[in-house]
């Protein structure tokens, strides 16, 4: 439902006679933005827009598969995150020689003119070797009200703008400069504070994103570090599969043969303390719920919870980081196989095959589908869960969760092959290293009493402490208040400056 655009159900003849006659849709729609008090976009660049802003476009031809350089497309602005997506789908390696340099800058805002038109993120850090696509427009902000502006731009009453200026109808639309005449509201009640306010929330916002990042990072780290520096005195030397190998394995795929995967198999089989399978630790393997008709008759889909739906987390929901980016809700009369504490959902198809996250704390009515693989283990043992979510993150980003599936890289990874997954004996302190980085529930936020001045302090002290699953769990919640706040002042509301959540 949208908040800002008036759709009207009908028309007068008077209007149409107003409208010469149009009978487009579009002529009808009113914007419906209470306060008056509005700069527009354009307002808060530091110079108008030149081509130097916009990014170029290198052909597909220029595609190869490894580079030093990187084409950056819209993909890599999303919704549900201020910060670019950095994956092979969202960026292609190019060759060197097309590449032209825009020294893209940490704290640089791109905005999307085209495809995902008028998303919008701000860079988490240099990115000297990306070039961006033609579709993005780096804008060159006013230093002061750069957050302020961002908030605005990411939460809906852009969109709602853009949608009333751009056209509809063809495949890919094209904003060209016209998002510079969307209204961005100033606060009418303690202007100079509100503004901070919105800036403060987004700020932090931000920076629990990139610390997001930089725990998943350092879990890939702590598990390389982990192996490498612990293995038995055998040394590693690739070898061409033997017959005995490809009959114990019962597979002709020859990714499994690869010496990428060969080389790391080996890591994880000569560390010192052994290896197990997903079994030997405890766990079992079964599909999520099956949500066809046929099984469970039909369903209601929302986008908003009501009383009595389960909560449906998808794998193509999961952030590579173990966090949901999007929840749906589902409303059934049968009573369907729900998720429990301890558990993981472990995405085994396409695109989000190897994502996976842990329920750390005690859910109801929450289940997965049948595109997602439950482990589950019998005890509520969460570093042990934590450790194997982590170390699937780890195989993830070696591309090695790919060379396991059924027909290699796009393929299934069916439950029968699980066996094969070898898991290093880490050491319980070695766990539990690893699930802190996930979970630390003695991590507490105390900006309850924070005031505009000390808000990121206290907010930093409480980053430092916090698991990725804390620090998505307050993202979450601020950004629930950002855009609350964002509301409040567009519909002329006083806004009360508050850092509890």
């Amino acid at each position: 439902m949208s908040k800002y655009l008036n759709i009207p159900e009908t028309i007068s003849f008077n209007e149409i006679v107003e409208k010469d006659f149009s009978l487009s849709a579009l002529q009808y729609k009113t914007l419906l933005i209470k306060n008056k008090n509005c700069l527009f976009v354009r307002d808060f660049l530091s110079r108008n827009l030149h081509n130097s802003d916009l990014g170029n476009e290198v052909g597909s031809l220029n595609y190869i598969g490894q580079s030093t350089h990187y084409f950056l497309r819209t993909k890599a602005l999303q919704k549900h995150t201020f910060l670019p997506e950095i994956n092979s789908e969202t960026t292609r390696p190019i060759y060197p020689k097309v590449f032209q340099q825009m020294n893209l800058k940490e704290g640089d805002l791109l905005l999307s003119k085209d495809s995902n038109i008028g998303e919008i993120v701000i860079l988490d850090k240099d990115y000297p070797n990306y070039m961006p696509s033609s579709a993005l427009y780096r804008l060159p902000v006013i230093e002061k009200t750069k957050y302020y502006l961002l908030a605005f731009i990411k939460h809906p009453i852009f969109r709602e703008q853009l949608d009333f200026i751009v056209p509809s109808g063809a495949t890919i639309r094209h904003a060209k400069t016209l998002f510079l005449d969307c209204k961005i509201p100033l606060p009418n009640i303690n202007k100079e504070n509100v503004m901070k306010y919105v800036s403060l929330l987004t700020q932090a916002i931000i920076n629990k994103e990139k610390l997001i990042r930089d725990r998943h990072e350092c879990i890939l780290k702590v598990i390389d570090n982990e192996l490498a520096s612990n293995q038995k005195a055998h040394s590693y030397k690739f070898k061409y599969p033997t017959f005995a190998e490809m009959s114990d394995i019962g597979r002709m795929d020859t990714n499994l043969y690869r010496e990428n995967f060969k080389k790391i198999d080996f890591s994880i089989k000569n560390y010192k303390n052994g290896f197990q399978s997903i079994f030997d630790l405890g766990f079992t393997l079964s599909r999520g719920q099956n949500l066809q008709v046929s099984n469970i008759g039909k369903s209601i889909y929302s986008k908003k919870y009501h009383k009595g739906f389960y909560t449906l987390m998808l794998p193509k929901h999961l952030s590579k980081y173990g966090t949901v980016d999007t929840k749906e809700f589902i409303g059934n009369g049968k009573e369907l196989k729900a998720l429990k504490q301890g558990d993981l959902i472990f995405g085994a198809e396409g695109f989000d095959k190897g994502r996976s996250i842990v329920i750390v704390e005690e859910k109801d009515r929450t289940i997965t589908n049948i595109h997602g693989i439950t482990i589950q283990q019998g005890a509520k043992n969460l570093t042990k869960a934590i450790f194997v979510k982590c170390f699937l993150d780890y195989l993830r980003d070696n591309e090695i969760i790919d060379l396991f599936a059924v027909g290699g890289n796009g393929g299934s990874l069916a439950q029968k092959y699980w066996h094969y997954i070898p898991f290093p004996k880490f050491e319980v302190e070695k766990q539990s290293e690893l699930a802190k980085l996930y979970y630390n529930p003695k991590a507490v936020s105390k900006t309850t009493n924070a005031t505009l001045e000390t808000f990121l302090e206290f907010d930093n002290a409480f980053n430092q402490e916090a698991g990725i699953y804390e620090l998505d769990k307050s993202a979450k919640a601020l950004k629930e208040k950002l855009n609350e706040v964002i509301d409040q002042i567009a519909n002329d509301e006083e806004v009360e400056i508050t850092f509890a959540h």
